[in-house]
């Protein structure tokens, strides 16, 4: 076994001692559980999942209609899984890019743009409103071409575009060859803290938020739905499902997501020198441009949490806790962090975990309805619920109210995904499109696959 004190040997070293657990999540000033559910309950409106999705949809509700009766289950607590694991990036964009929303809306996509611009507006409007402590800040996010191949998609000589020199002078890492810097389009945010203020902001306005609540059945009945959970039954006017990558009650959505684990790194704080040598504004965050991309931003303690990249899915759409803890690939992040900030060498891992995102073949989420039009649902974020999140929400209590809005006259609100197809075929494909987006990130090179994939409207991203 080589010494893993040696130089190579740091970046797995320095794993050791970091605890399992979210960064967001480990903190004393976490709110204490909610009691579940006693009983029977009237709603006219019942909310199910206590993620960013659920708790925008209560806040928003009672804020459209004051004096609603809300109720809001969650089967685990406020902001336990994918609200709680990820790297806080609220981004403007809606279609998960430029390109993915273009290409898919063309006609529309300037609309959703301007929607997408809105809304981080409002979520910074509502953080404001509410007086949320969430360390919000609006610097901005930086795109990094590692690979000589990667810098043409940047657009040298538009304005925004910056050299190897321009791009070092914002965050210095070797490895970078060009940059584009986006400046108004992206939030950096604590998620668990934005979260636990919206079910504040939601319970001041009089939501109800029930915790240990699990969802077990949902039918419709003559004029309302019932709700049958593991702590009582609630009867409901309109219901909304913010179950996203978990499975619902509802069979038409289990096969329009595939549950994929995301892993994360969290450093110990960095020290004044070390922030210093490394010229990055805490406020902008940083993506690389490869298909497996990390991303990675200064968290308001200092600390560079460091995620993405290694994007697995376990065969039969598994979820479980077993999934968390993967060797391998905080293996494969501690190296890549290293290679990009040699001068952090001897820095430590506080903290690694992992949270499951809700794939979809569009990359950004969909919408529908069941139940006469009493229920709703949102699902397939691939990564940016943090921020569509809220525009998820009021387009869902568009779509209850019954009357056409600008949200819901959107192709990309009407429009369904293509669905995953069922095992073996949805494993052995995200494993051949696993390996064809590594080589075209090796390579520069689109292979027959990918292209398959584009004409189908399928994919997969990290």
């Amino acid at each position: 076994m080589p010494d893993r004190t040696a130089r190579d040997g740091w970046p797995l070293a320095a794993l050791d001692g970091s605890v399992l657990r979210p960064l967001w999540l480990d903190t004393p000033d976490r709110p204490d559980p909610r009691p579940p559910l006693h009983g029977d309950t009237h709603a006219d409106l019942l909310v199910v999942g206590g993620g960013f999705t659920g708790l925008w949809t209560a806040l928003r509700a009672v804020e459209r209609d004051p004096g609603a009766r809300v109720v809001l289950v969650e089967a685990d607590r406020v902001a336990e899984h994918a609200t709680g694991r990820n790297g806080g990036f609220c981004e403007a964009s809606l279609t998960h890019g430029e390109l993915n929303g273009r290409t898919r809306w063309p006609e529309e996509y300037d609309e959703l743009h301007r929607l997408g611009m809105a809304n981080l507006d409002e979520i910074e409007q509502t953080v404001g409103r509410y007086d949320i402590d969430c360390g919000f800040v609006r610097g901005g996010a930086l795109a990094v071409a590692t690979r000589p191949h990667e810098v043409e998609a940047l657009e040298p000589g538009t304005d925004g575009f910056l050299d190897a020199a321009g791009v070092r002078a914002m965050v210095d890492s070797p490895t970078y060859l060009a940059g584009r810097f986006h400046a108004d389009e992206n939030a950096l945010v604590d998620p668990a803290r934005l979260a636990w203020g919206l079910a504040a902001a939601a319970e001041q306005q009089g939501v109800r938020i029930a915790e240990r609540t699990r969802l077990e059945s949902l039918r419709r009945r003559r004029g309302h739905v019932e709700a049958v959970t593991s702590a009582g039954t609630v009867r409901a006017g309109r219901v909304v499902l913010a179950t996203n990558v978990f499975p619902g009650p509802l069979r038409r959505t289990r096969w329009s997501v595939v549950p994929v684990y995301d892993y994360v790194l969290a450093t110990e704080p960095l020290t004044d020198a070390q922030l210093t040598a490394l010229r990055w504004d805490p406020a902008v965050g940083v993506a690389d441009s490869g298909n497996q991309f990390h991303y990675y931003r200064i968290t308001p303690d200092r600390r560079i949490l460091w995620g993405g990249y290694d994007a697995i899915y376990h065969y039969g759409r598994s979820i479980a806790p077993e999934h968390y803890d993967r060797r391998a690939t905080f293996e494969t992040l501690a190296r890549n962090f290293a290679a990009t900030f040699p001068q952090l060498e001897g820095i430590r891992f506080t903290h690694r975990w992992s949270g499951v995102i809700d794939t979809s073949t569009r990359f950004c989420a969909f919408f529908g309805t069941a139940h006469g039009g009493r229920t709703t649902y949102a699902a397939g974020f691939t990564g940016l619920g943090v921020g569509a999140s809220r525009f998820a929400a009021d387009t869902m209590l568009d779509l209850l109210s019954g009357e056409e809005t600008e949200r819901t006259r959107l192709e990309m609100v009407r429009q369904k995904p293509l669905p995953f197809p069922p095992e073996p075929l949805a494993w052995m494909g995200v494993q051949l499109t696993r390996r064809a987006l590594a080589r075209e990130d090796r390579t520069g090179r689109r292979g027959a696959w990918l292209r398959l994939l584009d004409r189908l409207g399928l994919g997969f991203d990290s």
